[in-house]
């Protein structure tokens, strides 16, 4: 995105994270992407290259540790990438934000609120994901979350013999999408079939990362009636990953959340990105609104 400047910053421990970032001439608040499992920051790249809300509000997408350009083989955790972000936004002075995650970002955001409460203003959630409300792979994967930590240690300890990928591409989110809606375009083949393929995520991701990541995507996740900002939520009316039904409950025990639905599935910023991004833009413009004191 025209503007917008890739930077690094160190870990506490040492590690180096990768961001970018676009800042407004006259910002009306800082809003903070994160990416869901086995993704990156590219994510947002055609939300990025489109959305109206550069021109009024600063706009920061992070690679997680363990993803992209922040490329690491050790333990992460939801403290971990908390820390991560608050040490981020430490470097560019920015007091507190509103934070838009899709599905394993959600979850980000929400232990961020509990962990660093007094820096964020405000959650938008993009299919978020709940541990009640989880069906099809992720289903399943539920039941494995024990052993897949018990993996993710084994393989954490082969990497520090040497055993390991030397390298890993980097994936271009934006470019799947327009393929993937091409093939969609002609094809009756299912979006799920296309991004919930564990051994295309494998060709960028390590296994131990993967494997964590697994794990912490099936836990759960604090209680709804904890967060005190206000929430608003996009949802994908026909997922595939969740429980449509228990997703709602879940949702309604927020506080103050609204909820906006399209007819997609959990990939809905691929299926649908024009809706999507103007959902986004009304949901951050009447956060800022009524925010602003």
């Amino acid at each position: 995105m025209e503007g917008e400047v890739e930077k690094y910053i160190l870990g506490a421990d040492g590690v180096r994270l990768c961001y970018r970032i676009h800042r407004a001439r006259a910002p009306r608040g800082t809003l903070v992407f994160i990416h869901g499992l086995a993704s990156n920051m590219t994510r947002w790249s055609e939300l990025f290259e489109n959305t109206s809300l550069k021109e009024d509000f600063n706009l920061l997408r992070v690679d997680l540790r363990g993803h992209g350009c922040s490329m690491v083989r050790g333990r992460v955790n939801y403290r971990v990438w908390c820390d991560d972000l608050a040490r981020l936004l430490d470097a560019e002075k920015i007091e507190r934000v509103i934070i838009v995650g899709h599905s394993l970002g959600a979850q980000v955001g929400i232990h961020f609120a509990h962990r660093y409460a007094e820096r964020l203003a405000a959650l938008v959630f993009i299919d978020p994901v709940y541990r009640q409300a989880l069906q099809g792979l992720l289903g399943r994967v539920r039941r494995w979350a024990p052993l897949l930590g018990l993996l993710a240690t084994l393989v954490r300890g082969l990497n520090r013999l040497g055993i390991r990928r030397r390298h890993l591409p980097y994936r271009d989110l934006y470019l799947l999408d327009v393929q993937t809606r091409e093939i969609l375009a002609r094809s009756d083949e299912d979006i799920a079939d296309l991004y919930m393929s564990p051994l295309a995520d494998l060709k960028y991701i390590p296994w131990t990362i993967y494997l964590q990541e697994l794990a912490l995507v099936v836990r759960d996740l604090p209680v709804p009636e904890s967060i005190t900002v206000p929430v608003r939520v996009l949802l994908s009316a026909g997922a595939t990953t969740s429980d449509h039904a228990v997703m709602r409950a879940i949702l309604r025990r927020y506080p103050d959340c609204e909820v906006r639905e399209i007819d997609a599935d959990h990939w809905l910023l691929t299926e649908k990105p024009e809706e999507g991004r103007a959902a986004i833009e009304a949901f951050c413009r009447q956060l800022a609104a009524e925010l602003t004191p």
